[in-house]
């Protein structure tokens, strides 16, 4: 059995549903700030970003300063919505418009995990801090292995067994989490989980949290599919003035070809589709200069517009029809670059579907305090 992986020894798994609204955990702090004004009380969204919350914004509370709240918040919802579970594996499986997942929820080490993207020092030093604090995950990192394996995937499909968990989320996908205690099935499933080398699907920054955090174990989805789905991650470009002639203008100065087009097409490789206001641009990208996201980046953003692609002038983004001064479409990056273990700029690859955040919270400590219960 691979050392990289470990069942959860303690941890805690959602009655019913899962208390707060469904929001990705790519959400943009803006996204968030926004889903916590509409949410109701006592959510595990709130749990997370405690200082977003409506309260902590009209006070002016800090993060530091939020996060008390946000361990006894923790505290109630565990005692409200979760029942305790020790010694677990979980298999998970979610079917969804989107794709289809079948994998193991467990613990794995931070330090035997490939990152796929480079990350905001930033948000990793934000979400340290709350995983620190609360010594609980309470979302998982998504990771695949860097050869694809049907094992696993093969014994989630051969749970027979009524589910720990059965609900359908806002997005139309459905989820099934079952507990294995130890003994020899949760030895098969802990074997073909650490099989081979893990690469980060979704969860870059969670995984880079744990290491900034000192942990040893952070909860994560091992799954290789079989429906997994990458999907592209687009740059929005907002508060900078800039119109489509000038864009234009300052991409044909840096030597690319830029024509318009009719209507929005989906892009394709080695080409961006530019959706402005007022008109469509198909541009090509220069070969030999690395993935399109790099080459968007460092060349029409950076390069051509003199914007930081670090800067909130440029955003990236799921929803191609965002409302900005331009969205620059790109197209997904190929499953065998990501599996290749090529390292990407932030926030280029978005694989589908996610797991559920809040279906199985796990305890991050070596020793627990009591203070949950």
């Amino acid at each position: 059995m691979s050392s990289l992986v470990s069942p959860v020894r303690r941890g805690w798994v959602v009655r019913e549903r899962v208390p707060g609204p469904d929001v990705d955990e790519f959400a943009e702090p803006a996204q968030v700030v926004a889903a916590l004004a509409r949410a109701p009380h006592g959510t595990l969204l709130a749990v997370q970003h405690p200082h977003r919350t409506p309260a902590a914004l009209a006070a002016g509370t800090g993060l530091l300063e939020a996060l008390p709240h946000a361990r006894a918040e923790l505290s109630a919802l565990i005692r409200r919505a979760y029942r305790e579970v020790t010694d677990v594996v979980a298999p998970y499986r979610v079917d969804g418009p989107d794709g289809t997942a079948c994998g193991l929820l467990c613990m794995v080490d931070p330090d035997g995990i490939a990152h796929t993207e480079d990350v905001y020092p930033d948000v990793v030093a934000e979400r340290g801090e709350v995983l620190a604090s609360l010594g609980v995950a309470t979302s998982a990192a998504m990771l695949i292995p860097v050869t694809p394996d049907d094992v696993l995937t093969g014994l989630v499909l051969g749970m027979t067994e009524e589910p720990a968990v059965s609900l359908v989320d806002s997005g139309g996908r459905r989820h099934w989490v079952w507990l294995v205690e130890p003994g020899a099935r949760q030895d098969a499933f802990l074997a073909a989980a650490g099989a081979h080398p893990l690469l980060v699907a979704d969860g870059n920054h969670r995984v880079a949290a744990a290491r900034a955090a000192g942990l040893t174990g952070l909860l994560a989805l091992v799954t290789s599919g079989p429906g997994l789905r990458v999907g592209p991650i687009h740059r929005a470009v907002t508060g900078t003035g800039l119109t489509t002639s000038d864009l234009v203008a300052a991409w044909e100065r840096a030597g690319l070809a830029v024509s318009a087009l009719r209507y929005v097409v989906d892009p394709e490789p080695g080409v961006v589709v530019v959706r402005c206001p007022d008109e469509v641009l198909r541009v090509e990208l220069p070969s030999g200069r690395g993935a399109d996201h790099a080459v968007v980046e460092s060349l029409l953003l950076d390069e051509a517009l003199g914007l930081n692609p670090e800067s909130p002038c440029v955003r990236a983004v799921v929803d191609p029809a965002v409302e900005a001064e331009a969205v620059l479409l790109i197209a997904p990056v190929p499953l065998r670059e990501v599996l290749a273990g090529t390292r990407m700029p932030r926030k280029s690859t978005y694989f589908t579907p996610k797991p559920r955040s809040g279906l199985l919270l796990a305890d991050l400590t070596s020793s627990w305090s009591g203070d949950v219960l």
